[in-house]
């Protein structure tokens, strides 16, 4: 099985994820994006051994600090998909928009696509490409555990936006009813920002994504 630790970063509180592996304690941080020495400090004090950095998108409070923490401890970059090349490569720009520090520049290691695993230790991600926010978005899916990281795709009460260049918002719908909801009820999320939730609770109650909105597309 899995521990799990959400760390707040950025002025954005964007819900960086410490997850590791109880039996080997094998170690991956799910979009950092940020305050470097504060994660530093949480993966000290968990005990965990970083083994990789794992990306859902581009944007600059989900991925900015993915160089410094994957060259600080000698990892590889998973993720996400190729799609979303284009703001990585934009991300020392994005960075002086918002007065972030400027970023260690990096390309992932490997890109996902749909249907690949992430290992981690004994256990394993299911890889779902959601675009929709962004082209390139990925959701990383541990299937016994019944947990999700979907990143700015999904939120409690809401939906990622979808006005960013190359966004769209009839992709993000189709992400979020036809590959993630089907997953199950039981699977519980940690969005990128806010609180975490559950597909079922966002399927009876979600403004945007609700199957009330949606009854004549069944």
């Amino acid at each position: 099985m899995i521990k799990i630790a959400i760390l707040p970063v950025t002025p954005f509180q964007q819900n960086c994820s410490l997850v590791w592996c109880e039996a080997t304690n094998q170690g991956a941080l799910v979009d950092p994006g940020g305050d470097v020495e504060r994660l530093k400090a949480a993966i000290a004090e968990t005990g965990m051994t970083v083994a990789k950095v794992m990306l859902t998108h581009g944007h600059v409070d989900h991925a900015s600090a993915a160089g410094a923490i994957a060259e600080h401890y000698g990892v590889e970059i998973e993720g996400p998909h190729e799609d979303d090349l284009y703001l990585i490569e934009g991300l020392p720009e994005s960075n002086r928009k918002y007065g972030f520090p400027v970023p260690k520049p990096f390309r992932p290691n490997r890109w996902l696509k749909d249907g690949d695993t992430v290992g981690l230790g004994e256990v394993s991600f299911d890889v779902v490409h959601c675009p929709g926010h962004t082209p390139g978005h990925v959701v990383f899916v541990h299937q016994d555990a019944k947990i999700a990281f979907v990143g700015d795709v999904l939120f409690r009460g809401s939906v990622g936006r979808s006005d960013f260049p190359r966004g769209n918002q009839e992709q993000l719908f189709h992400s979020i009813r036809k590959k993630l909801f089907p997953l199950g009820d039981d699977i519980s999320f940690v969005p990128g920002h806010g609180q975490t939730s559950t597909f079922g609770w966002e399927r009876k109650t979600n403004p945007f994504v609700c199957d009330m909105l949606f009854e004549d597309d069944e």
